[in-house]
C-alpha cells in the first residue's frame, strides 16, 4: 500500500504540474523531498544536494547546452528561413513540393538541433505562413510541421537520446546510430503523405473552381528558373558543411559526443557570423538567452528526475513495479505493446 500510495502521489503531482503550468522539475523535487522526510532516514536529506550534483556532473550532459546553442544559432537567425527557401526552390515541381520541402527542412534542422520544439519553432515560423499563403489547409500545414518536428528527438544528435543514455547508462554513439534508420524512414513516409494529401486538396480546389469559379492559391503553378534554383544552393551549402563536419567528427571517432557538440556550436556561431553578420551582442542576445533558458529547464528536470529515481529505488518502488510486470507473464508482443502505450502517453506531456 505504501508503494502504491507513493506511486499515486508522484503521478498526481506530475499531472497537476503539467496542467497548472508549474515546472515539472519543481513538482518532482518537492514530492521527492516529502517522501524522503516521511519514509527515509533524516540523514538522507543532508545528502540531497551532493547526490544531485554528483549525478549531474557528467561530461555527457555537457553536450545538451552545446547542441541547444547550435540549434538556437540556426533557428534564431535568418539561416533557418534560407534553408527552407532553397529546398522549396528545388522541390516545387514535385506535387506538394512545398510540404515535402518543409519535411526535409525539419529533417536537416533536426540533425543539427537535436530538439523537437526547436525544430517546430525554426521551420514552422517560416513554413506554416508560406503553406497557408499558397492555399494549403491549416490542418495540413500545421500537421506537416508537427510531424516533422518529432524528427528532432530521433535523428542524431538528439537531446532526448543523451538524457536516456545518461539515465540508462547506455552507449550514446550506438543510440545515435540506431536513430538514423527510423528517422530516414519517417522522413520518407512524411514526404509521401504530403504528396498524396496535396493531390487530394488540389483536386478539391480544382473541382470547386470548375463548379463555382472560386479560385484558390493552391492552384497557382509557381515556377523557378534554373538560375534561381542554382542561386539558392549557396544557402544550403553551409548547412551541409556544418552537418558533414559534425557527423565525420562523431562517427569517424575523432571526437566524443560532448566534443562534437562543442564543435557544432562553434561552427554554427561562426557560420551565422560570417554569412549573416550575426556577431554583435544585440544580435547574439536572443540566441544565448534561448540557449540558457532551455538548457536550465532541461538540467533542472534531469536533476530532480535523478532525485526522484533515487527515492523510487531506495523505497523499492521500481523493483516492486518490475516484479509485478514479470509476474503478469505477458507474451513478448503484449509487453512491447504495453511499453509503447506508456511511451505514447508520456509523449503527450514530455517533449
Amino acid at each position: 500500500m505504501t508503494v502504491l500510495g507513493i506511486g499515486i502521489g508522484y503521478g498526481v503531482a506530475t499531472l497537476v504540474a503539467m496542467f497548472s503550468g508549474m515546472p515539472i522539475a519543481f513538482a518532482l523535487g518537492a514530492v521527492a523531498l516529502v517522501f524522503m522526510a516521511i519514509y527515509m532516514p533524516s540523514a538522507s536529506l543532508d545528502t540531497v544536494t551532493q547526490n544531485v550534483y554528483e549525478e549531474m556532473a557528467s561530461i555527457t550532459l555537457l553536450s545538451i547546452p552545446l547542441f541547444i546553442l547550435k540549434g538556437a544559432a540556426i533557428g534564431k537567425s535568418r539561416a533557418g528561413q534560407d534553408l527552407y527557401s532553397a529546398l522549396h526552390a528545388w522541390l516545387h515541381r514535385v506535387p506538394g513540393g512545398l510540404g515535402v520541402a518543409n519535411v526535409f527542412a525539419c529533417a536537416l534542422f533536426a540533425a543539427m538541433a537535436g530538439s523537437s520544439p526547436a525544430t517546430c519553432s525554426a521551420i514552422g515560423s517560416a513554413g506554416i505562413p508560406e503553406m497557408r499563403k499558397r492555399g494549403y489547409s491549416g490542418g495540413f500545414a500545421a500537421g506537416i510541421i508537427a510531424a516533422g518536428g518529432t524528427l528532432g528527438i530521433l535523428l542524431p544528435p538528439s537531446v532526448t537520446m543523451i538524457l536516456f543514455a545518461v539515465a540508462a547508462e547506455k552507449s550514446l554513439g550506438r543510440l545515435f546510430l540506431a536513430g538514423i534508420g527510423p528517422g530516414l524512414l519517417l522522413v520518407t513516409l512524411f514526404g509521401v503523405y504530403a504528396v498524396f494529401r496535396f493531390r487530394r486538396e488540389y483536386a478539391t480546389a480544382k473541382e470547386l473552381y470548375e463548379r463555382t469559379g472560386a479560385n484558390s492559391a493552391i492552384l497557382t503553378d509557381e515556377k523557378f528558373t534554373m538560375a534561381q534554383r542554382f542561386g539558392a544552393l549557396p544557402r544550403v551549402m553551409p548547412f551541409v558543411v556544418l552537418l558533414t563536419g559534425v557527423m565525420i567528427a562523431l562517427y569517424g571517432g575523432y571526437a566524443t559526443p560532448s566534443e562534437t557538440a562543442g564543435l557544432g556550436g562553434l561552427l554554427a556561431l561562426l557560420l551565422i557570423a560570417l554569412i549573416y553578420g550575426v556577431w554583435k551582442p544585440s544580435d547574439l542576445s536572443p540566441i544565448l538567452t534561448s540557449t540558457v533558458r532551455e538548457s536550465t529547464m532541461l538540467m533542472m528536470i534531469i536533476g530532480m528526475s535523478l532525485l526522484y529515481s533515487y527515492v523510487m529505488s531506495y523505497l523499492h518502488i521500481s523493483q516492486s513495479a518490475a516484479e509485478s510486470i514479470v509476474a503478469m507473464d505477458l507474451p513478448r508482443w503484449g509487453l512491447l505493446f504495453a511499453i509503447l502505450v506508456l511511451v505514447v502517453v508520456l509523449g503527450f506531456f514530455l517533449p
